[in-house]
């Protein structure tokens, strides 16, 4: 839980850092994330490497972010009460026009993770490579809707040639 100092404010907005859309210019082909951009419930399961699951919910928001050239989002989780969200990390998704690629950082401070993904489209899904601790993972959006979309975690232990779910979530626009 984040703690706040006396008197502090308990919002901010950093100058410079939030926009109101798209950069126009390249709407087009920043609304492979920028569909997301709101707020959303999430139900997720997740696996641990001891082979046992668990289950939580969560909130996830997207924003417009540097001058709409990027998108920034927020993921967190709630511990039962919703008033105990608590942030787990933090992409940043942005489009280099010059290569017309998108690059995807995660960042998680808790757990001392940044990991760098390549995307691309495959049908409908939205894939998100990475090659993090010596084998592939790949994070993938799908079943995307305006209302919904599904986001799974997988790993590969033998070079690419079998997969294994490690996360999955349900998101759910808020109203």
């Amino acid at each position: 839980m984040a703690h706040r100092r006396e008197g502090a404010p308990t919002a901010w907005v950093l100058p410079g850092l939030g926009a109101y859309g798209p950069d126009p210019a390249l709407k087009d082909k920043l609304s492979l994330f920028g569909q997301f951009v709101g707020d959303w419930d999430l139900d997720r399961w997740w696996i641990e490497r001891d082979g046992s699951e668990h289950r939580n919910t969560g909130r996830v928001y997207f924003r417009w972010i540097l001058g709409g050239r990027a998108v920034q989002d927020i993921w967190s989780a709630i511990g039962g009460d919703p008033s105990q969200e608590t942030a787990v990390g933090t992409t940043i998704r942005f489009y280099d026009a010059a290569k017309d690629t998108w690059t995807s950082l995660w960042i998680a401070p808790k757990y001392g993770l940044l990991v760098r993904f390549t995307v691309h489209r495959r049908g409908n899904e939205i894939v998100l490579e990475t090659d993090q601790d010596g084998y592939p993972e790949r994070w993938i959006f799908s079943d995307i809707t305006p209302a919904a979309f599904r986001w799974r975690a997988e790993e590969s232990h033998d070079r690419g040639t079998t997969w294994e779910r490690t996360e999955e979530m349900r998101a759910r626009r808020r109203r």
